[in-house]
């Protein structure tokens, strides 16, 4: 355990020095923004480039993987919704609490964090998992947040933001990185020396500055001072606190249902003969027991949800996931 607290505490330290930061001031809040395109457009996609011209293609795209992981999320979407969807839940604050309930951090935190416990190796299952939750079950939960709508016209809203959703997630430049990162390592192209000097010292900067921009983040989507420029505060009513009973059973569902549930459903996977290694699917479930992704709440203050709801999840997994996370790596009797 010592060996596994080792590697885990700096990751979630550089979020809680993230968070301080931006809530005693010392980040300004307009930074935050461009803090994240750094992370997004510049650092992360050199080092999933990196990641993805040194993996072989079958592990990028893996189906094993990719079917084990995508059967879990989807149950973990239909189900959340299930047991949140309430009178005073519409359909979709439901489907955000399903998205952060099947979404993990593995990008900002998932990739960066599994290779320093797993190995390099650990980086084809993790990219499997981003581009199956960017391509279908964001997707899919941003649809069914659009259908909360009435009738026909919810319907045809949900396919709208569905559509939308996907062609968002294509013109992420976090796919698009792995693809060429792919296409390097399969023709055997290999940058320009100052070009991949480039891309490595951006690669180096993406974990310590994506984790203090996870902290930063999430600061920011719960801080209640958080309002729009073009509404005055004064003309705004403070917003009433989430209620605890409709934040811990999403948090407890992303936390130990989801890595659970990829457990389980490897496991028969691996009985019926499907082409799963143990490694594999320790990958799969430490991915699952991830903390929610931190972008869902600037996804739901775009789509008009819950944004607090939502950001009280994330930050609750978040803070949570240091402990559970870190227990799960031990029972997998993990060795960093």
């Amino acid at each position: 355990m010592r060996q596994i607290l080792g590697v885990t505490l700096p990751f979630f330290a550089l979020v809680l020095c993230g968070y301080l930061a931006a809530q005693r001031r010392l980040l300004p809040g307009s930074a935050i923004p461009g803090l994240n395109a750094f992370v997004l457009f510049f650092a992360l996609p050199c080092m999933l480039f990196r990641f993805g011209q040194s993996t072989p293609l079958l592990q990028l795209l893996n189906p094993a993987v990719l079917g084990v992981y995508l059967i879990a999320a989807l149950l973990i979407v239909f189900f959340t919704i299930a047991v949140t969807l309430s009178p005073r839940l519409g359909l979709r604050d439901a489907a955000f609490g399903a998205l952060v309930a099947a979404f993990p951090n593995s990008g900002f935190m998932g990739v960066p964090l599994l290779v320093a416990v797993l190995g390099q190796a650990a980086a084809g299952p993790v990219i499997c998992t981003i581009l199956a939750d960017m391509l279908v079950t964001s997707s899919l939960c941003l649809g069914l947040a659009q259908a909360g709508g009435a009738g026909g016209a919810g319907l045809a809203g949900g396919r709208a933001a569905a559509g939308r959703a996907l062609r968002g997630a294509l013109s992420n430049p976090l796919p698009w990185s792995i693809v060429l990162g792919a296409a390097a390592g399969v023709t055997g192209l290999g940058l320009p020396g100052p070009v991949q000097a480039i891309v490595k010292m951006l690669a180096d900067a993406a974990s310590p500055v994506a984790l203090f921009t996870i902290g930063a983040v999430l600061w920011r989507s719960g801080d209640p001072a958080h309002r729009s420029v073009d509404v005055p505060d004064a003309a705004l009513p403070a917003p009433a606190p989430t209620p605890l009973r409709q934040v811990a059973p999403v948090a407890a569902i992303k936390l130990l249902l989801h890595p659970l549930l990829v457990l389980l459903l490897g496991a028969a996977a691996q009985t019926a003969g499907v082409p799963l290694t143990p490694f594999e699917l320790t990958a799969l479930t430490l991915t699952a027991a991830l903390p929610s992704a931190s972008n869902v709440s600037l996804l739901a203050e775009r789509y008009g949800a819950d944004n607090g709801r939502v950001a009280r999840i994330i930050l609750a997994s978040t803070a949570l996931a240091f402990f559970s996370f870190s227990a799960l790596a031990w029972l997998f009797d993990v060795r960093p």
